[in-house]
């Protein structure tokens, strides 16, 4: 068996970063709800929920739910009276996804939507699989309506030694062994690596603010172990 393209110790930049997380997550997608109720003890439940209230839009407002996986955000946002739509790079992905709402497969980087489309967007865990930040922040604010809001989760780095330390213990040893148990366990050995490419809370809140989110805010959740973005679109 050939070796599968993201299974390497050096992280990948520009089209090969492309093509090797939209060949993982084809890859792992059948077993990938699994893998993540388990990795985080449900805790990822309790961050998506968190992120939808944190978008604060009004019944039946239209949100663009980017990177969407399997649809764990699209059902969240649909349980809040709000519309998601699905747009996702994996076909894997979008084969798995059970959440009913609208799909499409595109690179989130130039979504197949209108200027001002939408009233808000959602990015759970799938920041750092992007090739660069800045573009995806300005397609952001292409795509949400003035006075339209984002919320974006990712990793975090924990700012206290103790639980950083117990963090990076147990992404770098234990997660890869539960991805190799039910899923791929190379894949679970970038995941953890994958955070490094991810640059420090305050660049990208200035990231977004220069992208046209003039209230961007990070806020660290469970100790740091999550993160999330939100702004409003000036």
């Amino acid at each position: 068996m050939s070796r599968a393209a993201w299974d390497t110790d050096t992280l990948l930049e520009g089209q090969a970063k492309v093509g090797a997380v939209r060949q993982m997550f084809d890859a792992i997608a059948p077993r990938y709800d699994l893998v993540n109720r388990i990795m985080t003890f449900r805790l990822d439940v309790h961050w998506r929920r968190t992120a939808v209230r944190r978008l604060a839009l009004p019944d039946g407002s239209t949100v663009a739910d980017l990177a969407s996986g399997t649809g764990d955000l699209c059902r969240d946002l649909a349980r809040a009276g709000l519309r998601p739509l699905s747009f996702d790079l994996s076909l894997g992905m979008l084969r798995a996804d059970r959440s009913g709402a609208p799909r499409v497969q595109s690179d989130i980087l130039r979504l197949p939507l209108p200027d001002a489309a939408v009233d808000g967007a959602t990015c759970g865990f799938a920041l750092r699989n992007l090739v660069e930040l800045p573009g995806f922040f300005a397609e952001l604010a292409r795509v949400v309506r003035p006075g339209g809001r984002i919320a974006l989760l990712d990793v975090g780095v924990p700012r206290n030694r103790l639980i950083r330390w117990g963090n990076s213990i147990y992404f770098g040893t234990i997660v890869p062994r539960i991805g190799g148990l039910f899923s791929d366990r190379a894949a679970y050995r970038y995941l953890p690596r994958s955070v490094s490419y991810l640059p420090a809370p305050e660049q990208m809140v200035a990231q977004l603010v220069a992208a046209g989110f003039p209230d961007a805010h990070h806020a660290p959740l469970t100790g740091g172990l999550t993160q999330l973005l939100t702004g409003t679109r000036r």
